[in-house]
This record gives structure tokens, sequence and C-alpha cells, in this order.
């Protein structure tokens, strides 16, 4: 196991340095600059700005110098908010994103596991088929869409929840952590119901049943641990995903959370708040694909006898 963990962590310097690379260059081909605006900047002004935040420096120099700040931990000053670090920026913005995540994330597992457990006791029967088609209802219907629907129908039609806010009014995070979560949910009960139905084929479920253990208990004790697999392997990267996806739904639902920094730095071309943001949210991925790895290795012999001798699933 720590030969694969060390070969994983390997695997993922390049890939971090890839991002970083292609994200700090299209930021900077991009028309237009941190310093443009309605409002003209006279030249010295705006000479003695970029000289501030090395952007008169050639564009290699610049992005040396980026790197170094980079491995120190340091992504630098936020060229729209004076005085403040993109650091500062990104620990104001995370709790409450990672919290909007994590509730995501827990109504998409119950409900997507839940889902796909039921599908999978009766296959092609409508027990199957209905939670199917909301799951595939589930994933074609973006977040853009979902979050205006669920708002008017109980925020304005019924008014049962507020429409905006996080934290300041009861209840007004139950719409975005099911915006947020619905089309996980859908993927999680797509996924559950194909690990469970491969579980209840093998033989030691039929040998269970054979004995006369009660249905119920046959998949709980027996057919969850093999059959939800699928479902622990997916959890890492989705979590990182629910953290990187949430900026729409932030925006729709005016909470104050990470993504919100994120697409004011796009409008006002705030180069070191994108890429601190890009490569914090990168990182996240690649370590949580690393622990559902761990993670699904722990419930898995075969799994984790492969990464102990060095071999990949």
């Amino acid at each position: 196991m720590g030969r694969f963990l060390a070969s994983r962590l390997l695997q993922a310097i390049p890939v971090i340095l890839a991002v970083i690379t292609v994200t700090f260059f299209l930021v900077r081909v991009a028309p237009g600059g941190p310093f443009d605006s309605e409002k003209a900047v006279i030249p010295e002004v705006k000479a003695a700005l970029e000289a501030q935040y090395r952007l008169d420096q050639p564009l290699f120099s610049q992005y040396l110098a980026y790197l170094g700040d980079l491995a120190q931990g340091d992504f630098g000053p936020s060229f729209k908010y004076p005085g403040r670090s993109v650091n500062e920026l990104i620990g104001a913005g995370l709790p409450v994103t990672a919290e909007l995540g994590l509730y995501a994330l827990l109504i998409a597992t119950l409900i997507g596991g839940l889902a796909g457990v039921i599908a999978s006791l009766r296959p092609n029967t409508p027990q199957d088929y209905v939670p199917m088609a909301l799951a595939m209802i589930g994933i074609c219907m973006p977040t853009f869409l979902l979050g205006p629907l669920l708002v008017l129908v109980f925020g304005i039609e019924l008014e049962w929840l507020p429409v905006s806010g996080w934290g300041d009014i009861p209840g007004d995070k139950i719409l975005p952590s099911i915006t947020l979560g619905a089309a996980y949910a859908a993927y999680i009960a797509r996924l559950s119901r194909a690990g469970m139905l491969e579980v209840l084929s093998q033989d030691y479920i039929r040998t269970a049943r054979a004995k006369g253990l009660p249905e119920w208990q046959v998949v709980v004790k027996h057919g969850l641990r093999g059959g939800l697999l699928p479902v622990v392997a997916f959890l890492g990267p989705a979590f990182a995903g629910l953290l990187a996806g949430s900026f729409v739904v932030e925006t729709i639902f005016q909470i104050p959370g990470l993504g919100r920094f994120y697409v004011q730095a796009a409008f006002n071309r705030d180069y070191t708040m994108i890429l601190g943001t890009t490569v914090f949210l990168s990182t996240l991925i690649v370590l949580f694909n690393l622990l559902s790895d761990v993670l699904a290795a722990s419930l898995n012999p075969r799994l984790r006898h492969q990464y102990q001798t060095g071999g990949m699933p």
C-alpha cells in the first residue's frame, strides 16, 4: 500500500504542474487585463500597478516567479481585493463551499444509494424502471435549470423555503444542497444498482439464501459491502466535483462561498485568484481520488492485495 501511495503522489505532481501551466498561460492570453476598466487609468498609475504585481516582467519570468511562490504555499495577492491575499480569500470562502458540498454529498449518497439498492432487488420491473428513469432525468438536468425550478416551486409558489442566503434563515440550506446533490444522486443510483446486481448474482449470495436467511439480511449483511464498492470509489472525486461545481449553485442562491470569489475573479480578470482557486481545487480532486482508492482497498481484500504487491487495480 505504501508503494502504491508513493506512486500515486508522484503521478500527481506532473498533473498539477500541467494544470498550473495551462491555466497560467490561458488567463494571460485572454483579452483585457486586471487593471482594465470602464474608467481609464492614467499610464503612470497603470505602470506602477503592473510593476507592483510583476506584470511588467517577461511572461516566462512571471511564470517562474509564480511557481516559486507556489512552492512556498503562497498563491499571491489578489489584484481586485487590495491588501488581501488569495490564501485569505480561499480561507474565507472554503468553509461555506465545503459545508454545501458535504450536505449535497450526504443527500446524494442517501437518496442515490437507496434508489439503486431498491432498483437492484427487482431488475427489469417497475421497481427498477421508475428510480432509474428518475436517475436519468437527474443526470440530464443541469443545476442552472434545476435550481430556478426549485426556487419557483418551493420558494415562490409554495413559500416553504428561503431562496437565498446561507445560515441566516432556517431552511435556507435545503434548496442549494438538493440542487447541487441531485445529479450526483443520479450517478450514485446507477452505480449502486450495477454493483448490487453483480453481487447479488454471486454464489455466496445464493448460498446465504439457500440457508434460509431473510432477504433483508442477505442484502444488508452480505450484499451491501461488495455492492456499494463502486459508490465508495466514486465518493472521493464526487466530493471534489461538488466543491468545483458549486459555483453555479452559489450564484443562484447568493451563497457567500468560494464560488463567489471565483466568478468575480473571472469577470475582473483577477489572475492570481483564478490561478489559486484552480490549483487548489485541482489538488483537492487528486487527493480525494487517492482517498477513495484507499477506502475502496480497505473494503475489498483483492484490491488491498494488489496494492500491497505493487500491482494496479
